[in-house]
């Protein structure tokens, strides 16, 4: 997670030079909030000898001036203004990122070891925006925010199978209760025990493994709950520690992944 983002603004800025006009670029900036006073002098007239390069030359030497917060808000723009006015571009700006380990998702760009768009799209439509939601504001710096989103993205599922399987009002439930109940209301335990059995598993090994996994995931909603509790915004903001923030958008995306995959029907 120690991803500099100057590497990303390289790989945007080689897209941007090589699809958009002179003037697109310092449109495309400007809507992003760049000071186009600072450029104002660069202009191509007939016989000039200024080039795209010299601009995005400029753009970079003021952007290396930013803090990463501005340099994040600044680039996610400048991305969602690339897109929306080339969707061709989203394939190459992908390609120069990917390498970097970086990736395009709802148009901002986030660390590929926060959260991969590739396991979105096996998650509950409920809780991917609040998964979304999560990592943006962990790369921006809104620890006790991604927090927040990440517990939501829990409580929409789990909401969604109380209410489908006539479990009570979830409401009601902590939240890590709310996670053992959804759990084996899916039926995951009996599922992974049933696909251990294909692969060959002796009830001697499938029951103590069965055990520990429960365990885990029901000490990894505990520690959401109580991160939640002492660390999110949902009460005022309050001192976070990041690595914990972290791991909790992982345990998020485990507790989705588990809850609205095969074993939910």
């Amino acid at each position: 997670m120690n991803l500099n983002i100057n590497s990303a603004w390289c790989a945007a800025s080689a897209v941007l030079k090589n699809n958009f006009s002179f003037y697109d670029i310092k449109e495309i900036v400007g809507l992003a909030g760049f000071d186009n006073s600072q450029i104002a002098h660069l202009v191509q007239r007939s016989g000039s000898s200024v080039s795209k390069g010299q601009l995005i030359t400029e753009i970079e030497q003021k952007f290396s001036q930013f803090d990463d917060e501005s340099k994040r808000h600044f680039l996610n723009i400048v991305i969602e203004e690339m897109i929306e006015r080339s969707s061709a571009v989203e394939e190459q700006l992908e390609k120069y990122l990917l390498r970097l380990g970086w990736q395009i998702i709802d148009n901002s760009v986030i660390p590929i070891g926060l959260l991969d768009r590739n396991d979105l799209e096996e998650l509950d439509e409920v809780s991917k925006e609040d998964l979304i939601k999560s990592a943006k504001r962990f790369k921006d710096g809104d620890l006790s925010g991604a927090l927040s989103a990440a517990c939501a993205a829990v409580d929409s599922i789990t909401n969604k199978i109380y209410q489908n399987r006539n479990l009570g009002d979830a409401t009601k439930a902590s939240f890590q209760e709310r996670c053992v109940v959804a759990l084996k209301a899916v039926g995951v335990y009996t599922a992974i025990s049933n696909q251990l059995k294909d692969i060959d598993w002796k009830d001697s090994g499938i029951i103590p493994f069965n055990k520990s996994f429960e365990s885990s995931l029901n000490q990894a909603a505990f520690v959401m709950q109580n991160l939640r509790a002492n660390m999110s915004d949902v009460h005022g903001t309050k001192p976070v520690l990041r690595p914990l923030v972290f791991d909790s958008i992982k345990w998020a995306q485990i507790l989705v992944r588990l809850l609205s995959g095969e074993y939910n029907v």
